[in-house]
């Protein structure tokens, strides 16, 4: 049997390990790409976000964007709160796929969460989308976003029963989902005591720190 070619292969694995960080980058580039070119920017926030410039680290200077490490293309979080973008939550978000903070508060974000947001963005630790105008259902699969620490979906216009597969969510620290158009009982959480103030606004809600649940849910909050 011919003996190892040692040179050649540590050559080979630098070359795999380059390849690699070269398509993540390439893959959180794309992420932005797509964030920017699905909002409208009446405020020009944006403007920072040039990607004609190729060399490393150029996206760590965007507003609103924090890298791992400033010389690498890997986004670590995104925040542009009260910045007046207007859009639904771009699907192209699933490309940032080391992302682990997401804060689009106070903006004019619309539509539905993605059903399979856990799969897009499966390593959050905070997610805050308060004072949007998302509609529809808190779609279940986000009590598979195992690593949340931070969930706020206040002053929005959700509506349907808040998941109870939320309460799985053990690293929970802050939940807030107040003056939406939720009803039935509130999720059931190991590790921290939600207070009432994060569910004030739906009517429709009990137990927890709200009153305790007494017959049918209703669904109409009256």
């Amino acid at each position: 049997m011919a003996p190892c070619n040692k040179p050649v292969i540590v050559t080979f694995i630098l070359m795999v390990i380059c390849f690699t960080l070269s398509n993540g980058a390439n893959t959180d580039i794309s992420c932005l790409k797509a964030f920017k070119d699905s909002m409208e920017d009446p405020e020009n926030v944006f403007a920072t976000w040039d990607f004609s410039n190729n060399i490393t680290g150029n996206i760590c200077r965007f507003m609103g964007v924090e890298c791992w490490h400033p010389d690498e293309d890997r986004v670590l979080n995104i925040n542009l709160s009260n910045t007046g973008l207007k859009g639904e939550l771009p699907l192209g978000l699933a490309s940032c796929t080391s992302m682990t903070g997401l804060d689009l508060s106070g903006n004019r974000l619309f539509g539905n969460l993605p059903y399979n947001i856990s799969e897009m963005l499966p390593y959050l630790t905070s997610l805050d989308l308060s004072s949007n105008n998302f509609s529809g259902q808190i779609p279940r699969n986000l009590a598979n976003c195992s690593f949340l620490n931070v969930l706020k979906l206040a002053n929005n216009r959700f509506s349907g029963q808040i998941p109870v597969e939320l309460g799985m969510l053990v690293r929970i620290k802050e939940f807030n989902v107040a003056n939406n158009s939720l009803y039935g009982q509130v999720p059931v959480f190991k590790n921290v005591n939600v207070s009432a103030a994060s569910y004030a606004g739906n009517p429709g809600l009990c137990g927890g720190p709200l009153p305790r649940c007494q017959g049918p849910v209703n669904k109409t909050g009256m």
